[in-house]
């Protein structure tokens, strides 16, 4: 499909029995463009990304990755062709080190040769800060670098697209700035991300479009400042009355 987004939602829906988390989003994202999505707990920001990702399975319709209609096959298959994500809730491989977890991904998600793996690997410790600790095992790293080894573990996979589930959440001023910094020197190099973020600005320190979700459809969305501006956002999000 000459000129498709890299990634288009077509009309999604998800319901966990009565309750319908997803009604009908659709979304496209340019190759290179950075957006992120906003919106209170319950909304169905994380739900939408594990739909886009394949750990969900949506009730109706599609996700296309650069044309191509991915939405029957499993997470597996969508990481091979280009989705990498973060988690919320950082899961690394506890009893390995944080080198190991970046080989997972380089191995079987970013399909290198051995070789080709530790190499990559390294280099994706390397740019997000996180060489001094290849050695030392994942389950006992701090929150920031638990963090930022999430964030490892979805570069090694080397994406077209990547997912961030609030990777700045939890974290003190300090510990966000410089996750932060990591993020934009990520997206300067022209990645293509979406991002779940609860800390505004961080979130517009790398994006230049957003998405605000509410009861699980999109209440608005375009650039950042007229959304964060705008009545829906101040009520919605923010709890401030307009």
């Amino acid at each position: 499909m000459a000129g498709a987004p890299l990634l288009s939602l077509e009309g999604l829906s998800k319901s966990f029995g009565a309750l319908k988390v997803i009604d009908d989003v659709s979304l496209d994202l340019a190759e290179g463009e950075a957006v992120g999505v906003l919106g209170p707990n319950g909304a169905g920001k994380s739900t939408l990304f594990n739909l886009v990702t394949g750990d969900l399975r949506a009730d109706a319709g599609r996700v296309w990755l650069a044309g191509d209609n991915v939405t029957a096959l499993p997470a597996s298959a969508r990481c091979l062709r280009g989705i990498g994500r973060s988690y919320q809730v950082p899961r690394p491989f506890s009893g390995m080190t944080v080198l190991e977890n970046v080989l997972v991904g380089a191995s079987f998600g970013g399909r290198l040769d051995p070789r080709a793996a530790v190499d990559h690997a390294l280099a994706v410790l390397e740019r997000t800060g996180l060489s001094r600790r290849a050695n030392q095992l994942a389950g006992a790293l701090t929150l920031l670098d638990r963090k930022r080894l999430e964030l490892a573990r979805a570069l090694s996979t080397r994406p077209r697209l990547l997912l961030l589930d609030e990777i700045a959440g939890g974290l003190t001023d300090h510990e966000a700035h410089a996750l932060v910094e990591t993020v934009r020197s990520i997206r300067a190099e022209g990645a293509s991300i979406v991002w779940i973020e609860h800390v505004v600005r961080a979130l517009v320190a790398v994006v230049e479009r957003l998405v605000v979700l509410d009861f699980g459809t999109i209440v608005k969305a375009g650039p950042t400042e007229p959304v964060l501006a705008s009545r829906e956002v101040r009520e919605i999000y923010l709890g401030i009355e307009a």
